[in-house]
């Protein structure tokens, strides 16, 4: 059924975006069926012909997914011509917000006294809505344990490297999968291994975390000692290796859960064109999707991924510091009718600066030298490495097929704290891109 949005949580008016649909998954891809059911059913009922599949990233929860959805389908109504019969589809899966990060989706005046709002904590402990919400991620009595131990290491903010040492090891237990786990294949963009944070010397990934939040101007007690500047790397290295454990479970959601689901829409409503969306973790969800589609599927037009958190070189058939391999996503632009466009900015400053820290692989050299080069992601400089693909400026023409680049940072430029630029995709341009890669008719 159409569904109508509530009304916006800043304040603003109700905003309708219909028909509407969600899809939700678990953490193994599961879908819910009555969900999937209804979509199937709807799109044809309502005699859909493009249907916008947007998922999100990390730092959401359903209620502020669902204001991201609403912001971004917006504009879209006012955008297609009057052949088009346009569907939403909401993707939800289970991702990780730091409470005490700026809820990325509002303006920073919009936010005040809500959970959530931004603040520059006074020491880097584990407060109590982070503690609940890692467990939440991490469930059951072994990972509890941890947790707890976690959070007593970063009250006490022992001076001895001990502590830091048994706190990386935590983290690093924390997050890891059983060698024979099929999530493995998830983790990795580019077959590197495990990155070079979970590793690592404890003191080392610690002090280099902390540097980069000083970069990014996020904290600046940090200037405050070593001591100090030590433990609040040590818990940005909780928050990163909770991030990469999003990364590999938006890859298997993508790939076992959505790719199939699209499957059996193609199957439904043969005529159907859809339109692929993903924000950062998101962005990286809806490529596995692609991988994880059945062969014969051809319903997917386009793929727009949004200031996508993961490797550029995901889409490589040979990767110029190793030419024996290629990125896990080489080739999935050929499972698309249309273009693959990945929007990038590089006024992104978790991407560009935090992002490739946390991926750097281990073993690597110490120095950091080319680490931006080799580890960045494809939300701040593009796609790299794959052989005919594009770059052009936000509102230029797409090419029909193939990957491209599209340089978002002339929209894609809000700073400040963790969710800045990064989570600034709620624009008109962005909308016009994602028509225009789908060949969606525009007024």
């Amino acid at each position: 059924m159409p569904r109508i949005w509530p009304p916006a949580p800043d304040g603003g008016t109700m905003v309708v975006v219909e028909p509407y649909w969600e899809l939700t998954f678990d953490a193994d891809g599961d879908v819910d069926a009555a969900q999937r059911d209804r979509l199937l059913s709807g799109a044809e009922d309502e005699r859909i012909t493009d249907l916008l599949v947007f998922a999100h990233g990390w730092n959401n929860d359903q209620r502020r997914a669902r204001a991201l959805y609403r912001r971004f389908f917006t504009p879209f109504a006012a955008l297609a011509g009057p052949e088009v019969r346009l569907g939403y589809v909401g993707v939800l899966w289970p991702a990780v917000r730091f409470p005490d990060e700026r809820i990325p989706d509002f303006e920073p005046s919009a936010a005040p006294g809500m959970p959530g709002a931004a603040a520059s904590p006074v020491s880097p402990a584990l407060d109590a809505p982070t503690r609940r919400l890692l467990a939440e991620v991490f469930p059951g009595p072994e990972q509890a344990a941890r947790l707890d131990r976690l959070a007593r290491l970063l009250e006490e903010r022992s001076q001895a490297r001990s502590r830091l040492d048994e706190f990386a090891r935590h983290v690093r237990d924390l997050v890891a999968v059983r060698e024979t786990s099929p999530a493995h294949e998830f983790a990795d963009d580019t077959g590197a291994g495990e990155p070079a944070m979970l590793t690592d010397d404890a003191v080392e990934v610690c002090e280099v975390l902390a540097a980069a939040l000083e970069s990014t101007g996020h904290h600046p007690e940090l200037f405050g000692g070593l001591r100090k500047r030590l433990w609040h790397g040590a818990r940005e290295l909780l928050r990163q290796g909770s991030y990469y454990a999003m990364k590999r479970r938006a890859g298997a959601v993508g790939q076992l859960g959505l790719g199939p689901a699209l499957g059996l829409l193609a199957a439904d409503v043969p005529r159907l064109r859809v339109h692929l969306v993903g924000h950062s973790f998101g962005a990286r969800l809806v490529s596995y999707a692609l991988r994880g589609m059945p062969a014969t599927v051809g319903c997917v037009k386009s793929a727009t991924l949004l200031q996508g958190a993961f490797s550029h070189y995901a889409f490589s058939e040979r990767l110029p510091h190793d030419r024996s391999r290629g990125g896990a996503l080489r080739g999935v632009h050929q499972r698309i009718d249309g273009p693959l466009v990945a929007c990038f900015s590089r006024h992104d400053d978790a991407l560009g600066k935090l992002y490739p820290l946390a991926s750097k692989l281990a073993g690597d050299s110490a120095s950091f030298l080319g680490l931006w080069e080799r580890w960045g992601a494809v939300g701040f400089d593009g796609i790299k490495a794959t052989d005919g693909a594009g770059r052009v400026r936000v509102g230029a023409a797409l090419p029909r097929r193939g990957c491209v680049s599209v340089d978002a940072a002339s929209v894609v430029r809000r700073g400040g704290p963790p969710g800045g630029a990064h989570s600034d995709i709620c624009h008109g341009e962005l909308a016009r891109v994602v028509c225009a890669a789908g060949r969606i008719d525009m007024v």
